[in-house]
């Protein structure tokens, strides 16, 4: 199975996605958590701020040396990170490909045939690449999962290409 996925067709730059790394990505969605939350995407500088912030209090309250509760943390997020299940927004890859301006649909190429959407829609696409901490080998390497949940239990699986159109 290839696990990488370009994606082409009508953009700027041809740009290849390697879900294999995506794990160590901050910006990962819990898929735990998200559909039970909504979909609320967080402002990046805001979460940053608030993290500073946590890290500045615990510091004058706590002294500059890390408590016990701090190993505990690492070691909860290390577990969270092996065995959760993620996905990743397509918007900021997307993005970085600079589609042109006559592209008006994404085409989602697999195994089984085409999907096609309306390239305004791809801010309602997310990026499975693990279930419980594995990778998609047999039928990934990414599964294809709308925002708003309505396919989480049959994602569109054994995805190709990503070809704007």
């Amino acid at each position: 199975m290839e696990s990488i996925v370009p994606i082409k067709g009508k953009v700027k730059f041809v740009i290849t996605l390697d879900s294999g790394v995506w794990i160590f990505d901050d910006r990962k969605i819990d898929l735990n958590t998200f559909f039970e939350e909504g979909s609320i995407m967080k402002d990046e500088l805001e979460e940053y701020t608030k993290a500073v912030s946590k890290h500045w209090s615990r510091e004058i309250q706590e002294g500059a040396t890390y408590p016990p509760t701090l190993k505990t943390e690492k070691k909860y997020e290390k577990e969270r990170v092996l065995n959760g299940t993620f996905a990743m927004p397509f918007t900021p890859f997307l993005a970085n490909a600079e589609p042109l301006e006559n592209a008006s649909e994404i085409i989602i190429e697999t195994d089984a045939g085409e999907y096609s959407f309306d390239i305004e829609k791809a801010d309602d696409l997310l990026l499975g690449f693990s279930k419980d901490g594995k990778p998609f080998k047999e039928d990934g390497p990414i599964h294809i999962i709308f925002k708003d949940g309505s396919n989480k239990e049959n994602p569109i699986k054994h995805v190709k290409a990503f070809r704007l159109e």
